[in-house]
């Protein structure tokens, strides 16, 4: 097993048991980057926009890094690029060190009296539109009180939010999560209201139907259900399936404006559509839901200063206090 450990300002690398190990320093951390960055591209030619440099450099740092290891990391030429057995454990282990030396910076920030590092945020999909989420003005909150804070954001589906909390890709994730996730912390922020629509030119548009007869129609329309919440749409519509499933509520608005399909939508996202008379929403008495939005982080990381300084931020924003 390949042992990382940090001590003295340097870095350690070596197998559990051996006496010489390599000692890494800055420059080390800078081509091990610059080796995840290969990886990701799927090689030496992919990598050259996003390091900004070109092949020959590349190669150059890979060719002193294998050297500075000691061993090989990756075939290249005309086979194409492929990590070696060597170059997939290396990888492995440079994934750990980094988000090791990301959490180094983040617990050393203790010892400052201004916060500085890095903020990784996950946001659901589409939340750009909803007046009532309190992430705007908590990030415009968070900034003016002058924080040398580098905010990473991603966006993502529930499950992808919850996964990278839980390995430590993201600090904090903030979303609607129907499914309680050991090891992860819950804080309410606020309730999206959801609505059922029908695009122009669907059949249910201009008309007006008693509960029974829409009931009756809706069972025999094509659903587009949003893929963590299925279940939920199928049992308020009183289906047996859905015809469409999304992960993303820009694709289920595109399968309900093309009239084909009936679906779930939070109100403040469709109403583009409903005020310019592309969409209706479909007896909002009946069909109106709030869900509750969270943010999320990993269960014992909220002491971090960066972490706990935002969500600060981000509670007093949704409690309407600032």
């Amino acid at each position: 097993m390949l042992i990382i450990r940090y001590t003295n300002r340097k870095f350690r690398c070596g197998r559990e048991g051996e006496k010489n190990v390599i000692q890494l320093h800055d420059v080390d951390l800078k081509l091990l980057r610059v080796f995840v960055t290969i990886v990701k591209c799927g090689g030496f030619s992919a990598a050259q926009a996003a390091l900004n440099v070109g092949q020959s450099t590349i190669s150059e740092q890979m060719t002193s890094l294998e050297t500075r290891l000691g061993v090989k990391l990756c075939d290249r030429g005309r086979g194409g690029f492929r990590l070696t057995e060597q170059g997939v454990a290396t990888y492995e282990a440079t994934q750990r060190l980094l988000l090791a030396v990301e959490a180094f910076c983040v617990d050393t920030s203790l010892l400052k009296q201004h916060i500085s590092g890095r903020l990784n945020l996950g946001i659901i999909d589409n939340t750009i539109t909803d007046g009532e989420s309190p992430l705007s003005r908590a990030l415009q909150r968070f900034v003016a009180r002058g924080h040398d804070v580098h905010l990473d954001i991603y966006i993502g589906t529930p499950a992808e939010l919850e996964e990278r909390v839980l390995d430590g890709r993201l600090h904090i994730a903030i979303g609607h999560f129907p499914l309680r996730v050991p090891g992860l912390s819950y804080s309410l922020l606020y309730q999206e209201p959801d609505g059922l629509f029908c695009g122009r030119l669907n059949p249910l548009f201009d008309e007006v139907f008693s509960d029974a007869e829409l009931f009756a129609r809706l069972a025999a329309s094509r659903i587009a259900a949003r893929g963590y919440l299925q279940q939920r749409d199928l049992q308020l519509l009183g289906a047996s399936k859905a015809a469409a499933t999304v992960e993303n509520v820009e694709a289920q608005a595109m399968l309900i404006l093309s009239g084909a399909y009936v679906g779930f939508l939070p109100v403040h996202y469709a109403a583009r559509w409903v005020e310019s008379g592309e969409m209706r929403q479909l007896d909002p008495g009946r069909f109106s839901l709030l869900w509750p939005f969270n943010a999320i982080a990993r269960r014992g990381t909220s002491t971090a200063p960066i972490l706990r300084a935002f969500l600060e931020d981000l509670s007093a924003c949704a409690q309407g206090v600032g």
